[in-house]
């Protein structure tokens, strides 16, 4: 028995140290942001070790008030959060009929399976292979570097994100209650708005975060489509390479202006994540 004991401790041991280790090796990255956010420009090419402030060098506001202080960053920070929130609730008004209605209805032409699929396969779908084609469209409409441009755009490449997951979460959800609310003369429409919907909240919200920070990220049509006016964040932290080189001090303080909103809303609203992704995963 205690041997058995003592294997447990040491395979629980083993294991901590992995998830320690796997959690640095993620978590190092901001750090070293973070860290090159603090220097000086000399400091950056001559500190060498993991760069801790106070220790391998002495630390700097500066560079956090240069930038922060800039028009072209705050206007940057600006543009992806105009088009992320927009793209985000875009493709949740648009998802969540799709996905409830591929969980609850059965349509004659496709499978439900099918539809499924399909929405599923427009996710490994390369994006680089509608760069021109979505770039036609827009210089068609005359939307080349606007806002809505960036917001379609977004939208339309998490909107398969938002069908899949909440189909299964509208398929886990008791039917019987809707069915009830039929009864009593409810429409169908009633029976989503006011019975469905409230249940899938928790994981509408954390499907929310999740296409937000897609949009909040993306880096290959921001670019593609602004040149000027709506620059965002991703396209902002490649602006910090010019011909003196990589300017590493510029790039840790961009890098964590990017970072910091998403984390900030996820440590908010983590208890609504984890209840909207786990939502089903046990059956009673």
């Amino acid at each position: 028995m205690a041997e058995r004991g003592a294997a447990a401790q040491l395979r629980w041991a083993v294991f901590s140290i992995l998830a320690i280790a796997v959690t640095m090796a993620f978590l190092f990255p901001i750090y070293w942001s973070f860290s090159q956010s603090l220097r000086n420009p000399l400091d950056t090419f001559t500190v060498a070790g993991f760069g801790i402030p106070w220790v391998n060098f002495e630390p700097t506001l500066g560079n956090w008030i240069d930038q922060v202080g800039t028009p072209e960053t705050m206007h940057a920070l600006y543009n992806s959060t105009v088009i992320s929130i927009a793209a985000a609730i875009l493709a949740l008004l648009l998802g969540v009929p799709a996905a409830y209605a591929v969980a609850r209805f059965q349509f004659r032409t496709w499978k439900n399976q099918d539809i499924t699929i399909w929405f599923l396969s427009q996710r490994i779908l390369p994006p680089v292979a509608t760069v021109i084609p979505f770039y036609l469209i827009m210089r068609t409409f005359n939307l080349l570097d606007t806002h809505l441009a960036l917001i379609l755009i977004n939208a339309t490449f998490v909107l398969p994100f938002v069908v899949v997951i909440l189909r299964q979460t509208f398929l886990e959800l008791p039917v019987e209650l809707e069915e009830s609310a039929l009864v009593d003369g409810a429409s169908y429409w009633t029976a989503f708005w006011r019975v469905a919907l409230p249940l899938a909240a928790p994981s509408m919200a954390a499907t929310g975060l999740i296409i937000f920070a897609f949009s909040w990220n993306e880096f290959l049509f921001a670019v593609a489509i602004s040149s000027q006016n709506v620059i965002t964040i991703p396209v902002h932290i490649a602006g910090a390479v010019d011909t003196r080189g990589v300017q590493f001090w510029f790039m840790g303080v961009r890098a964590m202006v990017a970072v910091i909103p998403p984390v900030l809303i996820a440590l908010i609203a983590q208890r609504y994540i984890v209840r909207g992704l786990t939502m089903g995963a046990v059956k009673g």
